[in-house]
């Protein structure tokens, strides 16, 4: 005989998951797989309390899994991707070119320039900043610039091009949590990312104004990277197909993951004319593109900087393999409470405190921020917000992809502000400056969700998830007025 739950029985899986986190997860630094499956194992003793079984409960896993299928598949085809794209020079070059961008003038600003565009094109902020950002931190330091700044400027661009690239990991899980679609989600995004990033390059130049770079040369590190990458690949124009590819796809709102396959592909054949075997190409898209494949004329993969190969050593579906174990962890604990009701009683109370669409919005930023804060994991930042405030999103008229935009804009961006995070580690241990210093000048991480809260109380900027009928008509309200 089955019952509803009461509050506490709909609130204590949340409170177990986030102690073993927080415990496990922060404090002793366990994996947080096996955490999440203990939190389901709590959330599952309660549902068995409610009267449901174990096939039942395994019917709520599964119809999650099922909901969140192709957009994991579009995932892993993007290790896919990253891999091909090395392998026919495509993101080789971008970085080459982009790097020929710096002008150590205006450090901080260039410095949030270029970690973007790195950031961007291979989808990974740890990339960027472990690899140029050490670059630009080396000019800093010879100009005698404001080191906390210049880290901040790097770290708010490295996150700027993985919150807007198709390559990221937290850009593809984004829209997995929330129910959207990734080319939907990173338009929507420029609402707020876009706002935060002229606020950037406004802070950064007037930074610049009272530094001149005098005849501060380019460090040995950058002209290192630059030849090592002319030596591996030719450049060509026709290296920019398969992201023209990805382009026209998103533009003319082609079904993602054939558009990612054929790009895949396309880059595939580029790779045999850059000379790797077919056996490379192939192995690329699985373990990803290593720098031992390259068979060139007095190239020796030996001597290669260890600047280049964390730049260009990745791609894969194996790559995506934690990203995807974490997520269908994740979908184990929320099918148990969505299966058993407690999910929507956890919802039933949060429509009591929630009047307007700008409520909603506030407390999925507070819901991120609390998660980055107790976990430190921009992945479960995402992933947990995501599925409890999926549904009233939906109750309120609201488009998908401002969920999945808020996700990003307070989960993804603020875990490398929080020290204790392995994104704050990384990030002040590459960069050499503390995280509580560089944060403040990391303005991209923490003015995006406050352009997301103030979108949420005038209606800018916010989607409804049918024509015609606004927010305030189906909520109830009239004086949250917004545009779709």
């Amino acid at each position: 005989m089955k019952r509803h739950p009461n509050l506490f029985e709909a609130f204590s899986p949340i409170v177990v998951m986030l102690l073993l986190l927080a415990v496990g997860y922060g404090v002793y630094g366990f994996n947080p797989e096996p955490l999440l499956i203990l939190a389901s194992v709590y959330a599952g003793i309660i549902a068995f309390r409610l009267g449901f079984t174990w096939d039942e409960m395994m019917e709520g896993i599964q119809e999650k899994i099922k909901q969140a299928m192709p957009a994991i598949l579009i995932l892993i085809s993007i290790g896919i991707l990253i891999g091909t794209w090395m392998v026919s020079g495509t993101i080789p070059m971008m970085i080459y070119f982009g790097l020929k961008l710096i002008d150590p003038t205006f450090i901080v600003l260039i410095s949030f320039v270029v970690a973007a565009i790195i950031s961007i094109v291979t989808g990974t902020s740890w990339g960027s900043a472990g690899t140029v950002g050490v670059a630009l931190m080396g000019i800093a330091t010879g100009l005698g610039a404001n080191l906390p700044a210049t880290a901040g400027a790097i770290v708010a661009g490295a996150y700027f091009g993985d919150k807007l690239s198709p390559l990221s990991d937290t850009t593809n899980l984004a829209p997995v949590a929330a129910g959207s679609e990734l080319y939907e989600h990173i338009r929507h995004m420029l609402w707020t990312t876009v706002p935060a990033a002229i606020i950037c390059l406004v802070v950064y130049a007037l930074v610049g104004f009272n530094l001149s770079a005098g005849d501060v040369s380019t460090p040995e590190t950058m002209n290192v990277m630059l030849q090592t990458l002319a030596e591996m690949f030719d450049w060509s124009i026709w290296l920019l197909l398969p992201p023209a590819i990805i382009l026209y796809g998103s533009i003319r709102k082609k079904p993602t993951l054939p558009t990612i396959i054929l790009s895949s592909v396309i880059a595939a054949i580029l790779g045999r004319f850059q000379g790797f075997t077919s056996v490379d190409i192939f192995a690329s898209t699985v373990s990803g593109f290593d720098v031992s494949m390259v068979n060139r004329s007095g190239f020796n993969a030996g001597n290669v900087a260890d600047e280049v190969t964390q730049l260009v050593n990745q791609g894969g579906m194996q790559s995506m393999t934690g990203v995807v174990l974490i997520a269908f962890s994740a979908f184990v604990f929320a099918g148990i409470i969505t299966k058993a009701g407690l999910l929507e009683v956890i919802i039933e109370n949060l429509m009591k405190l929630i009047k307007r669409t700008g409520d909603l919005v506030l407390s999925t930023v507070l819901s991120c921020i609390t998660m980055a804060l107790v976990t430190g994991n921009s992945y479960l930042s995402i992933i947990v917000p995501g599925e409890i405030f999926q549904d009233t999103y939906q109750k309120y008229n609201l488009h998908a992809k401002n969920l999945s935009r808020t996700l990003e804009d307070s989960g993804t961006v603020v875990v490398p502000l929080i020290p204790w995070s392995s994104a704050g580690v990384f990030m002040a241990g590459t960069l050499g400056v503390p995280t509580l210093s560089y944060a403040p000048w990391a303005i991209l991480c923490y003015v995006g969700f406050i352009f997301a809260i103030i979108l949420g109380y005038t209606g800018i900027g916010i989607a409804k998830s049918s024509e015609g009928e606004s927010v305030e008509e189906s909520a109830g309200e009239s004086s949250d007025r917004g545009t779709v």
